[in-house]
């Protein structure tokens, strides 16, 4: 009974998407100026970084190269144990921390905005937050593309027409999306239906959840 009732429900939630995502999360807005400004708003202190490289690059009109750079810098940090110790440890001055990673970026001819940022940060011992910066940078830079990430849960693995239904139903309430990024699970416990999260919002469309609220009302 709950397979043929979880296909079903599938089928309709791309559609009920569309009116709980404008009620649930809101219209998303996207920066459509030529200002140097981030297109949207972050905070903490990796935050405070990624918004002055963002600002600096987009002035230099080096964007798209600093987002690689970083990029890559925080793939070394996941991969090289050596690089990852190098920027965690606290033994190490700020200024020779500084001047070692300042030598190994000129050597890479990184851009002397990711060179500044990579510095500024050792010379405030900061340089342990590296890989969050490069996150927040990625996130700026997906926000001026107009990339929404999203992950969808479903108790079956959805077709690819589904996929896109869902896909199109989030371009269409996020205003200025470009594209959406979709990211797949499977969880058997929601029967059916999906769950979806986009940000830090999250749309439960799944029949448990149904079956959960029926379960509450008082008879």
């Amino acid at each position: 009974m709950f397979s043929a009732l979880a296909r079903k429900s599938t089928s309709k939630s791309a559609a009920a998407l569309t009116s709980t995502v404008r009620r649930t999360v809101g219209v998303r807005g996207f920066a459509t100026d030529e200002s140097h400004q981030p297109p949207v708003s972050v905070y903490g202190t990796a935050a405070r970084y990624a918004n002055a490289t963002y600002i600096a690059a987009s002035k230099a009109g080096k964007l798209s190269q600093v987002e690689g750079e970083l990029s890559g810098l925080a793939k070394a940090a996941a991969e090289s144990p050596n690089f990852a110790g190098f920027l965690d440890n606290p033994l190490i001055s700020r200024e020779n921390k500084s001047a070692q990673i300042e030598a190994v970026l000129q050597e890479k001819n990184v851009s002397d905005i990711t060179t500044n940022l990579c510095t500024t940060m050792a010379g405030n011992a900061r340089l342990s937050e590296l890989t969050k910066v490069a996150d927040t940078f990625a996130t700026l830079m997906k926000a001026k593309r107009g990339e929404v990430d999203a992950t969808i849960i479903s108790a079956d693995p959805l077709t690819k027409s589904e996929t896109n239904a869902v896909a199109a139903a989030i371009k269409a309430t996020s205003k200025g999306a470009s594209e959406v990024v979709i990211s797949s699970k499977v969880d058997p416990s929601i029967i059916g239906g999906i769950q979806v999260q986009i940000g830090d919002q999250f749309l439960d469309l799944s029949i448990k959840s149904r079956i959960e609220e029926v379960s509450r009302t008082s008879i």
